[in-house]
Parts: C-alpha cells; structure tokens; sequence
C-alpha cells in the first residue's frame, strides 16, 4: 500500500488499530452531525454515517491519499444503541444487552481525489446477565460514554460480560481491521 491515510476519527480505539496494521497515516478531527433518518436499519445506518463523515471532510485530498471514516453502532430489538448521554442511559443500555446477543455494526468510508467505497462488518456479541452492582461499578469507573452500546468489549466489561463472539472482535472496539486490510488493497 503506497497511500497515506488519513484517519478522520476521535476513537483512540480506532487509531490504535490504525497503528497495528502498519500503514502510514494522519490523524484529523472535526465534528460531523451524527443524526440519520430513523427510517434506516442496521448496516443502513453505519454505512450513511460513514460516507457522511467522509463527505464533511473539506480539505483537498491528494492523489497519494486515502480518507478513512468510520462509524460503530450496537443493534439490539430492532433498534440502535449509540453512544449514551449520561448514566442513566448507560445503565438501561447495559441492562438491554446483558443475558441477551445483540449485534455491531462498522460501517467504513474509504474517499480518494476521484472515488468513494463504503462497506460494513457485522459480529454477533452475547453478553451474561451482571448484576445491577456491576453494572453500576462499570459505569462509574469506566465511563462508557464514547462507546456504542455504553461498553468496551477491551476493558473490564468485555473480560466480565461477554461470553462469546461471532464475527470480527476488532469490529466490535470500532474497526474491522483485516476486513480494511483487503478493502485498501482493492481501492488503492
């Protein structure tokens, strides 16, 4: 791979996976409107709010790169679990997923000077049921207010909760990496 990529992501998950598939990149952050029609599903969501991401970018991008923008969602009953606003959300967020699988979405927006690819990863996650205690110690020591779903499948939820995973486990800390592997090798 000869392109430089630029990461256009606030997610220090996502640049440390960034880093581990040894590929030159930049980082760059701005703040993008993260609402989508509530008509859309699933993958129909994260890929929207990927290429959305990619098209608020403004600055020129050179023939040398390629601009990377992601976004992760949990999709749990039919409907989304994004970020939470506060505890409260946190908790109910958390008390849904528990003893229940749910689903991560990654939708990813690759953008050259002349093209644009977006594509999706799906893993299935089941997590057991915690206690109200755990729950709560979770978010008061972690903080979960980043991350779709309100926990890191990396951190002391991911080691407690999470039982089994099917599919991409980077897909789930917000970037299928080997699946981005091959992508980059195609748009390149």
């Amino acid at each position: 791979m000869n392109k430089k990529i630029i990461l256009a992501s606030k997610s220090p998950r996502r640049q440390e996976l960034i880093k581990g598939l040894e590929l030159p990149f930049e980082l760059h952050t701005y703040e993008v409107d993260e609402t989508f029609p509530v008509t859309l599903k699933a993958q129909e969501i994260v890929l929207f709010l990927a290429e959305k991401k990619a098209k608020a970018y403004t600055p020129i991008i050179n023939k040398n790169e390629i601009l990377l923008t992601a976004d992760t969602i949990v999709w749990i009953n039919d409907h989304v679990l994004n970020k939470p606003v506060n505890e409260a959300e946190a908790y109910n967020m958390l008390k849904e997923i528990c003893g229940t699988t749910h689903e991560v979405f990654t939708g990813v927006c690759l953008r050259s000077e002349d093209k644009t690819h977006t594509f999706f990863e799906r893993s299935e996650v089941t997590c057991k049921a915690i206690s109200d205690l755990d729950i709560w110690h979770y978010i008061k020591t972690y903080k979960p207010f980043d991350k779709a779903g309100s926990y890191g499948i990396q951190d002391w939820f991911g080691y407690t909760a999470v039982q089994k995973i099917n599919g991409c486990f980077y897909n789930v800390m917000g970037l299928p990496v080997s699946k981005l592997y091959e992508e980059l090798k195609k748009f390149n």
